[in-house]
């Protein structure tokens, strides 16, 4: 129970709906308003970024602390490396972490946050460009700014106007509009990308090859053509992958025989006994090379409508062999 809600007064279920919606128009409109006053200082600004020769160092006191801790992530995952440093550790030895080669991004909504005013002679010395990000382009920050993104809203979504919402996601907003035009200045691809998320799903699947999931050596299954019956079907339980390649005295792959051509042979009443691999083998199977991507067997698989496929060298060597469960314990798929 709070202050500001007496004991026994009722939800409203009606007036949180109207502020949640009034809320969301608000900071909407904070963040189109943004638009008419993003020109030549975003691009500045950019450019700046751009050729820094050391890290974007972010700053921000409070709920604009916040935000650039989160603006600083975005920056070092796009390509741009960041930090961000508190400015009140900043006053107490941090500021030893900014060099001259590197670029102040600091972010205040009034601009008069104390624990960066303080530090602003100190940067100035040091000849670190400073960008400001701040609502208030009369302020104390922007002045002594080299360049000032102007982050203003009109009102907070608090109905108090009070506690930082619009302004805040205007900041987010605008935060997010550098890292995307730094990453498109820098040609940054999805590859990149995947690089420095190595542990999402994107990492895995732009950087898992299917050298690094399929089975090779002895856990390929494999016979001759001139394998019985029987050894066709040791080799395809042994290793338990469904199927088993049938090759070529060199082990150049020339068939597959699949549990799915089983059945349908026992569908067909055929006396297996007798028969070898190379008369039950189904010719010119689908193959892969074991140096693309894993997620390319997975795309293969998925437009044939079939659960494995064999890997073969480029003189049609049988090398490998993988199934859609290697692929999902590789949490490529």
């Amino acid at each position: 129970m709070t202050a500001s809600t007496p004991p026994g007064q009722a939800f409203d279920a009606a007036q949180a709906l109207r502020l949640a919606q009034e809320t969301f128009d608000i900071e909407a409109a904070a963040v189109l308003g943004l638009k008419a006053r993003t020109g030549q200082a975003f691009a500045d600004a950019t450019r700046l970024m751009l050729n820094v020769r050391g890290r974007v160092v972010v700053m921000g006191m409070g709920k604009s602390g916040h935000i650039g801790r989160k603006i600083a992530a975005t920056l070092a995952s796009t390509g741009t490396p960041a930090m961000f440093v508190h400015p009140a550790e900043a006053s107490h030895g941090d500021l030893g972490m900014i060099q001259p080669i590197d670029l102040v991004l600091a972010i205040s909504n009034g601009g008069e946050s104390e624990e960066i005013t303080v530090i602003l002679p100190v940067l100035k010395r040091q000849g670190v460009p400073l960008v400001a990000m701040t609502g208030n382009p009369q302020s104390t920050l922007a002045r002594h700014a080299d360049i000032v993104l102007d982050s203003g809203v009109e009102k907070e979504a608090c109905p108090l106007n009070l506690a930082p919402t619009a302004s805040t996601t205007a900041q987010l907003a605008l935060g997010d509009a550098l890292a995307v035009a730094l990453l498109d200045a820098r040609g940054f691809r999805t590859e990149d990308f995947a690089r420095s998320h190595p542990g999402g799903a994107l990492g895995r699947k732009l950087l898992t090859h299917l050298s690094d999931v399929m089975r090779s050596g002895d856990a390929v299954p494999r016979v001759e053509l001139a394998a019985s019956f029987v050894e066709l079907m040791r080799a395809m339980s042994v290793q338990g992958f469904g199927a088993a390649g049938v090759v070529d005295a060199q082990g150049r792959l020339v068939g597959i025989f699949t549990d799915g051509d089983l059945r349908r042979l026992i569908e067909r009443g055929v006396d297996l006994r007798q028969c070898t691999a190379d008369q039950v083998m189904h010719p010119g199977p689908r193959t892969i090379r074991a140096d693309v991507l894993a997620v390319e067997a997975a795309e293969l698989m998925e437009l044939h409508g079939i659960t494995r496929l064999l890997v073969t060298d480029a003189d049609g060597k049988l090398c490998g062999a993988v199934n859609s469960n290697d692929l999902m314990r590789a949490k490529v798929i």
